[in-house]
């Protein structure tokens, strides 16, 4: 019996060394395009007259239409302007000079990671006079090499979704496809391989805070730490190539999702989605085994709502503070079928000592070395083992032995003396069920229920103190406990591998975020964040101590929570008992820090940053640790 246990901590640091520092100063005399932080974006554009000369120092008014919240910087001499960062959503563009009309451009969307430039054309008129126009989507980005797409709340909203889950619209992508077999589940919960590169190094981030699963083993089946529903996603990038410093970490694909705000206006959704076994056909090996369609149901309810912190006749938040919130329930009952070996009706019914069924069930027939011909199936006695030698006589038999070796002498009727059974194999024997199909193999076919309850909860506080200051706070949690079932059942379990048995896993994903405006040319974003998974599968009786000595195996060390019917593998029938993987617990929290500063330097942009991880990883996990026979 083994245990294995494996903690690991380490500490990444990022974009942040001596020769950064040289080449951030170096920066400072270099033109650049300003790229946005993690999960927001950039508005930039030129601001001209009507004979296409640049006006310095106009005002410029970026306002979201969702909160109301609204930035002010000013055009440099050459007409440039830029802001970032900007959440995504949607915004207006106001621009003021004195000797001109005031121009206002509604309704541009600004996506993750996005540079939308929006340039103005002045005319000459009195500041009173205004002209508002609708902003038109780019077909081409331009001011950003990075390579990738993104999916709005159209796309999110329309495209279908195998189980609600948004990260599956990644194998969309140019460049992605799906992952080779392997045995977590990863497929299933949306991994993916980009550009060649495994699935295990893609990154995946949450309002601008990590939100890998750091396990490697993936126990939980997913890559990924928190999901939110589909209902909560504002939108999400999926990049494969050329993407900027802050995605590190990534050798694959980036997975940049943001989850939606409150704004001005209440609003929110709820939703029910069910599968039901009503509506499907029946399993393959179920009809092949005469078998009825076994259970499925599949429930996905729950809501979101968002809007402005309103406490009548004590506080109104609107333009101010902003709340958003969900909760997804998902419950599925799912049965699996099994296709095993058990010992026959007659074998069970005699206590083990009529094997007939072996013979029966076979056609052909074996020599040994004695010429004597006997059916396949037939047991022969052990204490009538003996040598006999080519050309001499067995004196038990009276035969001339044609070859050199063992022979034994086969068993009567097949029917084996209840008194050389060992009682302690009988009473193990026994655990095993009564066949439900003719047969010596194959001869038990069941559909177990496979039972998955999830909690999925998200919630968002956005507040805006002043113009040159606003953050956010918000929780992701999640509970998914689940039953793998045994296609035995009961104390003979008889798994396969370690799925089976009741597993937890609970996760959280946690951040904070202040933006702070120095001037109209100056901005840091300060990021604080902290993620975690706690992975446990215990098998079926972990808790019941004892069980192998009441079946006469003695010296088992199987305290709780290390219980159970110890691994026994017989040949011709399914394994007894447990396996011998479990208990397994693996463990990730992952603390990050994160601060960024942009600067406008006259026809100049920079921006620079660090990133400080400290990931820790635990895994305990156990070989053979109660016996393995």
């Amino acid at each position: 019996m083994n245990y294995m246990l494996n903690v690991t901590e380490k500490f990444a640091c990022g974009r942040f060394s001596a020769l950064a520092a040289a080449i951030i100063c170096l920066g400072f005399l270099l033109p650049e395009v300003a790229k946005p932080q993690v999960d927001t974006g950039t508005i930039r554009g030129t601001i001209t007259d009507s004979s296409g000369r640049p006006v310095p120092d106009a005002q410029v008014a970026i306002a979201n239409q969702g909160t109301g919240f609204v930035v002010n910087t000013r055009s440099v001499s050459d007409g440039a302007y830029i802001f970032t960062p900007l959440h995504a959503g949607t915004y207006a563009v106001t621009v003021t000079m004195t000797g001109f009309g005031k121009e206002t451009k509604n309704g541009i969307t600004l996506d993750v990671q996005q540079n939308a430039v929006v340039d103005f054309g002045l005319k000459p008129g009195e500041v009173a006079t205004s002209i508002e126009v609708s902003a038109a989507t780019p077909l081409l980005q331009t001011q950003d090499a990075s390579v990738g797409q993104v999916f709005d709340r159209h796309e999110i909203d329309t495209l279908p979704l195998n189980g609600r889950n948004y990260t599956l619209l990644a194998q969309l992508t140019t460049g992605t496809t799906t992952p080779v077999a392997e045995t977590r589940g990863l497929s299933a919960s949306g991994s993916f391989i980009a550009n060649g590169v495994p699935s295990i190094y893609n990154t995946y981030i949450l309002d601008g805070i990590t939100n890998n699963n750091n396990t490697v083993d993936f126990l939980n089946g997913a890559a990924y730490v928190v999901r939110p529903p589909v209902d909560a996603i504002q939108e999400f990038k999926v990049q494969t190539g050329n993407y900027s410093a802050e995605f590190a970490r990534a050798a694959g694909a980036v997975v940049n999702a943001v989850l939606k705000s409150g704004t001005n206006q209440v609003h929110g959704n709820a939703w029910e989605f069910l599968r039901n076994d009503a509506l499907d056909g029946t399993d393959y090996f179920l009809n092949a085994g005469n078998q009825k369609k076994g259970e499925f149901r599949r429930n996905q309810f729950g809501f979101t709502l968002g809007g402005p912190v309103v406490i009548p006749r004590v506080y109104n938040g609107k333009n101010k503070t902003f709340i958003f919130g969900d909760l997804e329930e998902t419950r599925i009952r799912q049965a699996l079928p099994f296709v095993d070996s058990v010992p026959t009706l007659t074998e069970k019914n005699s206590g083990f000592t009529n094997f007939q069924d072996l013979i029966t069930a076979q056609s052909g027939t074996q020599k040994d070395l004695l010429g004597r011909t006997s059916p396949l199936g037939q047991v022969f006695d052990p204490a009538s083992t003996r040598t006999v030698t080519s050309g001499q006589l067995d004196a038990v038999s009276g035969t001339n032995a044609t070859g050199s070796g063992y022979v034994r002498d086969p068993f009567p009727g097949n029917i084996v003396p209840a008194s050389r059974l060992s009682p302690v194999a009988v009473k193990l024997l026994d655990l095993f069920p009564a066949p439900n199909n003719p047969g010596i193999v194959n001869n038990m076919v069941t559909d177990p229920i496979k039972q998955i309850n999830n909690t999925t909860v998200d919630i968002r506080l956005d507040h805006n103190f002043s113009q040159k200051d606003q953050t956010f706070v918000r929780a992701s949690l999640a509970w998914e406990p689940q039953y793998l079932p045994t296609p035995l059942g009961g104390l003979a379990e008889g798994a396969a591998n370690f799925a089976e048995g009741n597993q937890t896993n609970d996760v959280m994903n946690l951040a904070w975020s202040e933006t702070h405006v120095f001037n109209a040319s100056m901005v840091n974003e300060f990021r604080l964040g902290y993620s975690h998974v706690n992975t446990v599968r215990l098998q079926p009786f972990a808790d019941q101590g004892g069980l192998n000595a009441q079946y006469g195996i003695q010296g088992i060390p199987d305290t709780p929570p290390n219980g159970g019917l110890t691994q026994i593998n017989i040949s011709g029938l399914n394994q007894l008992g447990g396996h011998n993987n479990l208990p397994l617990n693996e463990v990730n929290g992952n603390l990050q820090v994160h601060d960024n500063l942009s600067k406008q330097w006259k026809s100049h942009s920079l921006r620079v940053g660090f990133e400080l991880q400290r990931v820790k990883v635990g895994v305990f996990s156990a070989q053979f640790p109660h016996g393995y026979f």
